[in-house]
């Protein structure tokens, strides 16, 4: 039994096949480090920003030998360009249509997604992005936004740098243009408990979002959150394995079945991980979190009905 819908599961019934995402870096930067909101980021952001593990992308053509991860069983066409590092609307339009218009022109590519801002989608920005969908109909395009939380407190203390309603609005005007949007939330910040999350969830929900991803909190060295936890770990809880393994089997009881859920847990920077600790053991996290949803009968939304119920 299928307990959730998962990415390559929706990939098989969708494309017929299993789709790779490859992280692109496209030297971008956002403005919560350029100076526009602020300069050093949200508050768990390394400077990376989140691409770690991605490849430096100026709209060359790729081929599946310049791949970190070169999956033997995929073929041009199975893998998608994930536009990853720091905000990927945040230029000008001229070289988003360069960027975006090269990697849908590459044969190795099934199509794009796009991770950015919601506040990051000026009019002209949405413009391209009906324009792209318009010309490449046959192509995946999809926009990842960073929500993390729907509380205003924790958006505040994390240095997100915008409200909820930028979030609606955003997502509104993507789903106006048939573009699939796929949020990213965080659980296991120090302000929220197990039915904050759940409020979260049942956010994305009401505003009938098509993708989550699930990300546990990193503390990471070089980022602020990193040094406060360091200078004083009583202060900024780390969830255990077992906590975080049943929070997000219960995440995805409350949330909607058509929801595909990209991702359950994270995959950190070894180098720079202070806790959890037991984060780098992915394999060890998902069998967990599939064994407690057997163990609770969970299956996605079926805790949502429960509460409607």
């Amino acid at each position: 039994m299928e307990r959730y819908q998962s990415f390559s599961q929706y990939c098989q019934k969708t494309y017929g096949r299993k789709l790779y995402r490859v992280a692109l870096d496209a030297g971008m930067t956002c403005p919560n480090r350029d100076g526009t909101l602020g300069n050093r980021g949200c508050i768990f952001c390394d400077e990376g920003g989140s691409g770690d593990f991605a490849i430096s992308y100026h709209g060359q053509k790729l081929q599946k030998e310049d791949l970190i991860y070169n999956h033997q069983e995929a073929q041009p066409g199975d893998y998608i360009a994930y536009f990853q590092s720091y905000t990927n609307t945040y230029a000008s339009i001229e070289k988003l249509r360069m960027l975006f218009t090269a990697a849908l022109e590459d044969d190795l590519f099934a199509g794009i997604a796009i991770a950015t801002r919601p506040d990051c989608l000026r009019d002209a920005v949405l413009a391209l992005l009906k324009e792209l969908r318009e010309k490449y109909p046959a192509k995946i395009l999809w926009c990842e936004l960073g929500l993390q939380t729907m509380h205003e407190t924790t958006a505040v203390w994390i240095r997100r740098g915008y409200s909820l309603p930028v979030f609606d609005e955003a997502v509104s005007h993507l789903h106006a243009l048939g573009i699939p949007v796929v949020v990213h939330c965080i659980l296991g910040l120090p302000q929220e408990n197990e039915a904050m999350v759940i409020e979260t969830m049942e956010h994305l929900n009401k505003m009938h979002v098509d993708g989550v991803k699930l990300q546990l909190l990193h503390y990471l060295k070089g980022t602020d959150l990193g040094t406060m936890y360091t200078a004083d770990t009583k202060q900024y809880p780390v969830l255990s394995l077992e906590d975080y393994a049943r929070l997000t089997a219960h995440c995805i009881g409350h949330l909607d079945p058509q929801i595909v859920i990209h991702r359950l847990t994270g995959d950190g920077n070894q180098q720079l991980l202070l806790a959890p600790a037991w984060s780098t053991d992915k394999k060890k996290v998902l069998n967990l979190i599939r064994h407690i949803m057997k163990e609770e009968n969970i299956v996605q939304g079926s805790l949502e009905e429960q509460t409607n119920g």
